[in-house]
């Protein structure tokens, strides 16, 4: 059962009404197959137009689909043999996090991601996607691993940010989401990031020190949610699709910024409304990105990565300024 979003509500309406005609037609009830055929031209339509001109709120709202394709999703779609491995050797298990060896595309490699979970049982197990600072540890942990035996990263993002509890706070969650910075800025291997979702803060950083980052078309990726931002500005919830416009959180906005490097187009409505597509096109991503990230020499892997990050926020112009 589709689930619809509340800017969605003119499509369900009309998907309703083609419904109704449809079951009236098949249980021998009068109905015209024109009408059925005008609402159906005029539903493309819509769809069309309200998904070619979505806000940067509304984008927030498609990231976060309760149907959206998950890490695990991604990861029985695109690979095989999947080992996944628990624990921080510290704490404990972050089920928010989930991450293991396995093959893709013939070649062997480390996936980790953010897990949130379908059904509210599960999300209540996995934290709603946000991890404790043990999570963060497990999957630095499996960062070294990838790293000991020569193994490209992939990780997936979608989270809402790091769990903000007093126990994490007590665990050291600021120093694990740090350590995992500064880390990942050096690993010797090759790193591609693809935000799937959600992308909060700190707790996606964490998994985002890459050398490639890629976004669904509809996902976000921001230092704070819009909610966060509104309260704190404004202290209003009217505000939110404000916060989320001023965050400039979307794949267009961060693209052109130089944040991300490249976008993976969505099928119309939203990667949950053909998750086969979706998965190939993220798989196809993947696979160029690892094409040309393993040609290069350990030197000017690390080169490259830091004249990344070192030219996002660059400020040009100054000199005039000061003259």
């Amino acid at each position: 059962m589709r689930d619809y979003l509340e800017f969605e509500k003119p499509i369900r309406e009309i998907e309703e009404k083609i419904e109704k005609l449809s079951a009236a037609t098949t249980t021998g009830k009068s109905s015209s197959q024109d009408e059925i055929r005008k609402l159906r031209t005029k539903l493309a339509k819509v769809e069309h137009e309200l998904y070619q001109n979505l806000t940067p709120w509304q984008r927030t709202q498609l990231a976060r689909h309760p149907q959206r394709p998950s890490t695990l999703d991604y990861i029985n779609d695109l690979s095989r043999g999947f080992l996944e491995f628990h624990g921080d050797r510290t704490f404990g298990d972050d089920r928010a996090i989930v991450g293991g060896f396995a093959r893709f595309n013939d070649r062997t490699v480390m996936i980790i991601g953010h897990q949130k979970g379908k059904t509210l049982k599960e999300r209540m197990q996995r934290n709603f996607g946000m991890p404790n600072p043990e999570g963060y540890r497990k999957a630095l942990r499996l960062m070294r691993m990838a790293e000991k035996f020569k193994r490209p990263i992939i990780t997936l993002i979608d989270t809402p940010g790091a769990y903000p509890g007093i126990g994490a706070e007590e665990r050291g969650q600021a120093e694990a989401i740090a350590r995992n910075l500064f880390v990942m800025s050096r690993l010797t291997v090759p790193i591609i990031s693809v935000v799937i979702g959600e992308g909060g803060s700190g707790g996606a950083l964490a998994l985002g020190v890459s050398d490639r980052v890629l976004m669904l078309e509809h996902s976000v990726y921001s230092v704070i949610s819009p909610e966060g931002c509104a309260a704190i500005l404004w202290d209003n919830p009217a505000k939110i699709p404000d916060a989320a416009a001023a965050l400039k959180m979307t794949a267009p906005d961060l693209l052109e910024l130089g944040v991300i490097d490249n976008i993976i187009p969505e099928p119309l409505g939203g990667a949950h409304r053909e998750p086969k597509v979706i998965s190939d096109r993220v798989g196809k991503a993947l696979t160029e990105q690892l094409f040309e990230l393993t040609d290069l020499s350990t030197e000017q892997l690390l080169a490259q990565r830091d004249q990344k990050y070192r030219k996002m926020g660059a400020v040009s112009g100054l000199a005039s300024l000061t003259t």
